[in-house]
């Protein structure tokens, strides 16, 4: 029920933007995609997606490749939240959630207007579910994006274990545009969806909230896996030194296990 890409590598005209020889993820966890802008976080997202087409073949899903996959059936099975979605008509809440259910339309879900409430409520965003796109802010946009790709990966009524378990769920920054209270919301949401089964890939510029809730490190720079591990041991002060060029120190969370990082607001050599 894995994730995995052999020799992966994705070229922009004659540039290089990605370049990984292994990745195999584990369903059950949150594994969160970390680096530098430009680092090749959103390409290899979208690569392990299947919208890379040139590299589906290299990417593989509970041991298919993702280039034999039928359409439809993949949508069931995992879903992408992109960091920017253009919606061309103004739609409610209600429908953008509701087209996360097309893959199933073959079999729609018998109560599929308390599914979408029940999507939206999930992620605090029952109350915009008559608000129209256009008019919401750019968390509210993000929560009901997030209720969406929830709904599609929904299983269907008679859906045998085998079709319900490992679903994946793969996130371009989806706390990005949430205030403090709902990125904490939401990564508990996602540490609830990986004890559910579920495999979680996540991008992340928040360093203290991928080591707060995700499982794995994935650490890209210039389009290469440079580290991998468990977040507790990759995100270190010396790689984030060395990866982001940030000096910062490890500091003990009162009455709580773990710590936090304390990051300088000053890149190595330079002076206020």
């Amino acid at each position: 029920m894995t994730l995995s890409a052999h020799d992966l590598q994705v070229r922009h005209g004659e540039r290089r933007v990605l370049d990984v020889a292994h990745l195999s993820l584990a369903p059950g966890q949150v594994h969160a995609l970390l680096g530098p802008n430009g680092a090749g976080k959103s390409t290899l997202l979208h690569a392990l997606s299947g919208l890379e087409r040139s590299c589906a073949r290299r990417v593989h899903l509970h041991g298919r490749p993702l280039s034999e996959w039928d359409t439809l059936a993949l949508a069931r099975q995992r879903a992408l939240m992109s960091q920017e979605l253009q919606v061309p008509f103004d739609f409610s809440a209600r429908d953008i959630v509701r087209m996360g259910r097309f893959p199933h339309s073959d079999c729609p879900h018998p109560d599929e207007p308390e599914l979408v409430e029940r999507c939206l409520d999930t992620v605090g965003a029952l109350h915009l579910i008559d608000r129209l796109h256009q008019g919401l802010s750019g968390g509210e946009k993000a929560r009901v994006q997030l209720a969406r790709v929830l709904a599609q990966v929904t299983p269907r009524p008679g859906d045998t274990p085998e079709h319900t378990s490992a679903r994946w769920l793969l996130l371009d920054e989806p706390t990005a545009a949430l205030d403090l209270a709902h990125q904490h919301s939401v990564m508990r949401l996602l540490r609830q969806l990986a004890a559910q089964g579920f495999g979680i890939v996540v991008v992340l510029h928040d360093l203290n909230l991928a080591q707060a809730y995700a499982d794995q490190a994935l650490v890209l720079r210039d389009g290469r896996l440079d580290t991998l591990g468990r977040c507790d041991d990759v995100l270190q002060p010396k790689l984030i030194q060395r990866i982001w060029g940030v000096l910062c120190e490890k500091l003990q969370r009162p009455g709580q296990a773990g710590s936090w990082l304390a990051l300088s607001s000053l890149a190595p050599g330079v002076t206020e």
